[in-house]
């Protein structure tokens, strides 16, 4: 309390003896410029006004600053808040995506990217969404104002272009997409492995073939990926070119697209496989039993030799006899018995057909041999058995087919 008296005290004493100062020495300020300005009053007024002058610039410097920089107080529209509101358009719209509401998406991302500064992947997901309402032109204007925006991320901009060109099934605008971008980026990765999925949804086997040695190069697929593709492409390939072709001129285009195989290609069994099935289906039975039997002299194979019994060479009792000679090695091979039992039915050999089918069976309960094991007893008189293994055969069939829908079994 003591201290306050004390502080009163000091200020009235200053207070007094400033005013005493001020009447005893008033002073005087003249300021004057010729013909346009003059002032003239005491020094102590003169100050005065100076510190009041000051105060107000003070004054009015903190209100500008209040103005500009509050956070939504004094000016609800400031740049903070409007960051707010982006981050809040890019929450709701990366949600909205994610749950399918397209339009709530497409609206909230577009809102978003205009209001950042690297605004790519809410363009993206504005496009994709727009592409998914239906709005093509849409989507399309909005990757266009991506890339004005960031023209650096061409590449990024037109995958997903191309990804949305397939969404929307025009397969030829992605693929243009793709070249234009393989050219430019040659070796990319991603733009290999969009071209490779794209040729193999169009079934452009021959474009798949001409792209399989950059994928190679770039590794954009795994060594055992890169085999089964390779496998894949050569053989609906063969079946392709035969196709398009009739008669000899079929033939023909067959034969010259297996000799475009490299000599290590045309000993792969997968495609040794679908050559040989292709010259059978063209007729040039005697030829694909000569190509079957030197890959299986080569090294065997189930398929090749489940192929081996579809087949009529040019002697069917040699045929036979080559088959009984891979019997020694492989006695456990189910395919290989069911391709001695219709090689048997060739030769006539009922009874030795009947065994190497029944052996067959044994080992699996395939529905091709319980059909031919079934035609073969209902000719040898053996009508139930034979009706039992066609439904046996029957049932192991449906197994393979979808559960569709059926009616009602009628009653007797």
């Amino acid at each position: 309390m003591k201290r306050v008296y004390v502080i009163l005290f000091l200020a009235v004493a200053i207070a007094a003896g400033l005013g005493l100062g001020i009447a005893k020495h008033p002073g005087y300020v003249l300021i004057d410029y010729p013909h346009v300005f003059r002032y003239e009053s005491g020094l102590w007024s003169t100050l005065a006004a100076l510190v009041v002058i000051v105060l107000v610039v003070f004054v009015v410097w903190v209100l500008l600053h209040l103005v500009l920089a509050s956070a939504g107080v004094v000016n609800p529209w400031s740049g903070r808040n409007r960051e707010r509101r982006v981050q809040i358009a890019v929450e709701q719209g990366q949600l909205d995506l994610a749950e399918g509401r397209w339009a709530n998406a497409q609206r909230n991302l577009h809102r978003a990217a205009e209001g950042e500064r690297q605004p790519l992947l809410y363009y993206l997901g504005a496009a994709k969404a727009a592409n998914e309402l239906g709005r093509h032109e849409d989507s399309d204007s909005l990757l266009e104002r991506a890339l004005e925006r960031q023209p650096q991320a061409e590449l990024a901009v037109a995958l997903t272009h191309a990804q949305l060109q397939v969404d929307r099934g025009d397969a030829d605008g992605a693929r243009a997409t793709l070249e234009t971008m393989r050219e430019r980026h040659p070796g990319n990765v991603q733009v290999l492995r969009q071209l490779q999925q794209l040729h193999q949804q169009r079934g452009d086997w021959p474009a798949l073939i001409r792209l399989l040695p950059e994928l190679r190069k770039s590794k954009a697929v795994t060594a055992a990926e890169l085999t089964e593709m390779e496998h894949r492409a050569w053989g609906e390939n063969l079946a392709l070119v035969s196709t398009r072709e009739e008669g000899e001129a079929a033939l023909d285009a067959l034969k010259h697209a297996w000799e475009q195989l490299s000599a290590g290609q045309r000993q792969e069994p997968a495609l040794v496989l679908a050559y040989a099935d292709q010259l059978r289906q063209l007729g040039a039975q005697v030829e694909a039993e000569s190509t079957l039997r030197t890959a299986l002299k080569r090294g065997y194979d189930s398929h090749l030799a489940r192929l081996y019994g579809l087949v009529v060479g040019s002697d069917p009792g040699k045929q036979l006899q080559v088959a009984e000679g891979w019997l020694k090695e492989h006695a456990d091979d189910s395919s290989l018995l069911l391709t001695l039992g219709r090689l048997s039915l060739q030769n006539s050999l009922w009874g030795k057909a009947r065994d190497y089918l029944e052996n067959s069976l044994r080992l699996q309960r395939n529905p091709e041999a319980c059909a031919e094991l079934a035609r073969l007893l209902a000719r040898l008189g053996e009508t139930e058995r034979s009706n039992q293994l066609f439904q046996e055969g029957l049932g192991l069939l449906d197994e393979r087919l979808l559960a569709l829908p059926l009616p009602e079994p009628a009653r007797v």
